[in-house]
């Protein structure tokens, strides 16, 4: 069992910043391929950034290629997400999740979830 609890939601202005946080606790946490995922209203749950549990490999969707920057520290068993240039569409609850595959980008490939932070990016 993984357990993951998010952090570092806010509202911020159009163009600027925030870090977002992951904090995982359970066995093997630091082994799994850690992800964020986000979900505006009325919309579908869609994947943001993937990494793998060695860091080695990172993907993006191309929505925030560029902008946003996945790293995670095992020795910490934290995950973060640095948000840059931030735009009023990346306004959406932000959910950390942990899959013990090697590489996932679907939601149903994951199979821990934290319970989401806030992000609203005003204009």
């Amino acid at each position: 069992q993984v357990q993951l609890v998010e952090s570092g939601g806010g509202l911020v202005q159009a163009g600027g910043s925030l870090r977002l946080s992951c904090a995982a606790s359970g066995r093997t946490s630091s082994t799994y391929t850690m992800a964020w995922f986000r979900q505006a209203p009325g919309k579908e749950r869609e994947f943001v950034a993937g990494i793998s549990w060695s860091a080695v490999t990172t993907n993006y969707a191309d929505s925030v290629k560029g902008r946003f920057t996945i790293s995670r520290d095992n020795a910490k068993n934290t995950v973060y997400l640095q948000m840059n240039s931030l735009k009023p569409e990346d306004t959406a609850v932000y959910y950390c999740a942990a899959s013990p595959r090697l590489i996932a980008t679907m939601i149903n490939q994951y199979d821990y979830w934290g319970q989401g932070t806030q992000v609203t990016v005003s204009s």
